[in-house]
């Protein structure tokens, strides 16, 4: 209705301009890339149609730029050992990435020519995480790019590679900074995983911590763009006067840690708001510390983009013992419902939920129910004797496991995962039964959803893809850990006690995002492996506080030594005896090491090391969000020597998220068979693959640059695959490209009512 308006007004290129303005506002029009998720408010989506479902089978490599293995400390070449998860943005033509060693590179966008890169590490010492992606910003002169590396929030000028003059120290600012003040957080794990977001002048970015009792407190902070100061705070740990505070225990704040934002923030403009959820407070599995809802963990939030004062808050988990940290951006969306266009904020989840709100007041536009949940839990413990159940759209991965759910690929399969099942507290019962010592099914672990985020076009249809796999989660209380620590050596000792929770007391991983440590000192050298254990690497934490200089040393030769190194000797092991949290508002002792800590936290997989269920056990879903329907699920993933048993395609677990086009089209990578997949977003079938040299755990990206579009994606291997440093692009052949870029009349882009 709106061009009827402008046009019959006589004002016809102000109305087209303004027309494209704001289509480009709702749906993200754009040659370039500009920002994480394609636009301010993480669509992934783009109003390209060069590459269509017609000519989608013709791709071919463009380019191929190599990243890896440049940086170098104390002149000795560092191992690349580091996946890639970056999405890359393109500005003007020129394309920003990382390395898997974190270095930042600016490229030609049409030709993958290397323009210039910058070492973020030289000079100082190695501390990687995960980086996900770059934030842009200019005043029309200036030009900088901001990203972490290590615990240090870096400025770049785009033009040069060179620090930024003027921000912080040399281009560099803490991101200790304003974390301190009730905390010492110098040597805990503090970084970014995720890129911030800029409004007017300030850069808005959440962090990564650790999710154990030396957590640092995840407060979301605003810096200015051209000094590097800290403009303001937002505390997710309330302090006295704060709303939220009657939510902890009195004090809390001085101690507790986590409910951060490390999964990435979105912006809405026009509102000045910014819309992010968080993750769960500390530690992750034992809460008997931290009675009450715990706010604002476990929210979707939105906050002044210009203060960081709350404007409003939904909480989808109280009091989380399972680590169901909101695991991905939001997205921001318009949909007709009831009749009316309403702008909503779309949140998915890791237990496979989606919740759409209203962008204004934080209500849910579908049905959420709260029901009362089991309560029983470890000695000490508080459960919330209620959680939220979203009624529509429906759950997209498995709530409860059954006997029924039971893998059936072969009746030894079968067994094997029965006998496990029946000897634990399962999820049948209820996905919030608490942790237990007997041990308890967890769903909601890995996915539902992760970290690379959904897709929604401009009809207002929403991709996410999904995880369905079970994990195994059992507890152990500090003394019993301290009693099956006391025969063993004492490099078997420290490695069961800080360790084996996650890469298993055989050292074998999972053979996905845990690595195998049994040949690791074939693969690092010692101080590789000493830098890791102190400041942390991906979602692994420092260990600089739990552990002393000396036992870091043992447990480095124990497993460099392939797990032989040490005579039998008792145990080195803390007092925990008084390491209890004070309620009374006085600071407790720190780091934290709660009375129950987890024994076992696995995969539940069959003696093949397949998840224990049923497949589909990866899926990539299609749900109509003004009607809250699935119009499809498909699913993502193959393992190859299944399906030559003649087993039906079963899926697996991705990490990297979807693209959608005007193009009719959804891509996708993610999956440990190394393919990045096109899909007909119409009908969820698979109309182009093509096998990477690395698995692409990230998330693809497209755009244009002298009439031609393409597709880009990291394909960095990792999580116990290969690993590589290369970002490939992919576009038609120029013969493909002579006739019209609109694609066939069923390409044409529905376009939501006005």
């Amino acid at each position: 209705m709106r061009i009827c308006t402008l046009l019959f007004s006589g004002s016809f290129l102000a109305g087209v301009m303004l027309l494209l303005v704001s289509c480009g506002q709702r749906h993200g029009v754009s040659r370039d890339w500009p920002m994480y998720g394609g636009n301010e408010g993480g669509n992934r989506y783009a109003d390209l149609r060069q590459i269509n479902r017609d000519n989608v089978k013709d791709l071919q490599v463009a380019w191929i730029y190599n990243s890896a293995d440049t940086v170098t400390a104390g002149g000795k070449r560092h191992s690349q050992q580091h996946e890639i998860q970056c999405q890359p943005i393109i500005v003007d033509g020129i394309l920003y990435g990382t390395s898997p060693t974190l270095e930042l590179f600016a490229l030609r966008a049409g030709t993958g020519e290397e323009l210039w890169k910058f070492n973020p590490f030289k000079g100082h010492g190695f501390r990687f995480n995960q980086c996900r992606g770059v934030t842009y910003w200019t005043d029309g002169t200036q030009r900088r790019l901001f990203y972490a590396a290590g615990s240090d929030l870096y400025a770049v000028d785009a033009g040069t590679g060179q620090p930024a003059a003027g921000f912080g120290d040399s281009g560099r600012v803490s991101l200790y900074t304003g974390l301190d003040l009730n905390h010492d957080v110098q040597h805990l794990y503090v970084t970014a995983t995720s890129p911030g977001i800029v409004y007017k002048n300030t850069l808005i970015i959440g962090s990564a911590v650790s999710e154990s009792g030396d957590a640092a407190p995840g407060y979301i902070r605003g810096f200015d763009v051209l000094t590097g100061k800290m403009t303001w705070i937002f505390h997710s740990i309330p302090q006295p006067g704060e709303p939220g505070y009657d939510t902890w225990p009195k004090g809390a704040y001085q101690w507790a840690g986590g409910t951060n934002n490390w999964a990435g923030l979105v912006l809405d403009e026009k509102r000045g708001t910014i819309y992010f959820g968080t993750g769960s407070p500390s530690s992750d599995f034992y809460g008997g510390d931290r009675a009450g809802d715990n706010l604002f963990a476990n929210c979707i939030m939105a906050l002044d983009a210009a203060t960081g004062k709350v404007k409003w808050y939904y909480q989808i988990i109280h009091h989380d013992l399972w680590d169901r940290d909101i695991p991905c951006p939001p997205n921001l969306t318009t949909i007709r419902h009831n009749g009316k266009l309403t702008d909503v904020v779309v949140q998915a989840t890791k237990d496979g939920l989606v919740y759409v709100l209203d962008r204004d007041s934080g209500t849910s536009l579908f049905p959420v129910e709260e029901r009362p949940v089991p309560v029983p839990g470890l000695p000490g413990e508080h459960p919330s004797p209620t959680q939220r159940y979203p009624v529509k759209p429906l759950p997209m991965s498995h709530q409860t496991i059954t006997d029924s759910d039971i893998t059936d690929l072969s009746p030894a399969a079968h067994a094997y995962v029965q006998k496990i099942f029946d000897a634990t507290s399962p999820a049948a019962k209820n996905k919030f039964m608490p942790p237990s010592i007997a041990g308890t099914v967890l769903v909601g672990y890995s996915g539902g959803a992760e970290w690379g985020g959904n897709a929604i076009d401009s009809e207002g249809v929403f991709y996410q893809n999904v995880n369905d796999a079970p994990w195994l989660l059992q507890m152990i209380s500090m003394k019993d850990r301290q009693k099956e620590m006391a025969g063993l050596s004492q490099g078997y000792g420290l490695y069961m006690a800080n360790c084996a929770a996650c890469h298993g007391a055989d050292r074998k991983g999972n053979g996905h995002e845990i690595p195998a440590l049994a040949d690791i000192g074939h693969r690092l050298k010692k101080e590789e492996i000493a830098s890791i254990l102190k400041n942390g690497q991906g979602r692994m934490p420092s260990f600089q506080q739990q552990l002393s200089d000396q036992q870091r040393t043992v447990i480095i030769g124990w497993l460099v030594s392939g797990g032989k190194a040490a005579p039998m000797v008792a145990a080195e092991h803390r007092d925990t005896s008084k390491s209890g949290r004070h309620t009374d508002g006085k600071a407790a002792p720190f780091p934290y090491i709660p009375p129950y800590v987890s024994k076992v936290w696995d995969k539940l997989t069959d003696s093949d090391g397949y998840p224990g269920i049923k497949p589909p056990w990866g899926t990539l879903n299609a749900i109509d969000l003004t009607t809250g329907d699935y119009r499809w699920r498909v699913p993502l993933g193959e393992f190859p020597e299944l399906t030559k048993k003649g087993i039906p395609v079963t899926g697996m677990e991705s990490y990297g998220g979807p693209l959608v086009t005007a193009g009719g089209l959804i891509f996708i990578a993610g999956t440990r068979d190394e393919l990045i997949r096109a899909f007909d977003k119409n009908t969820g079938k698979i109309v182009w693959s093509y096998h990477l040299p690395a698995a692409g755990f990230a998330t693809p990206v497209t755009y244009e640059v002298d009439g031609i579009q393409y597709i880009v994606i990291a394909a960095g291997g990792g999580r116990g695959l290969k690993t590589s440093g290369n970002y490939i692009a992919f576009a038609l052949p120029k013969n493909d490209l002579a006739g019209p870029t609109a694609g066939s009349e069923k390409l044409r882009e529905e376009k939501k009512p006005e």
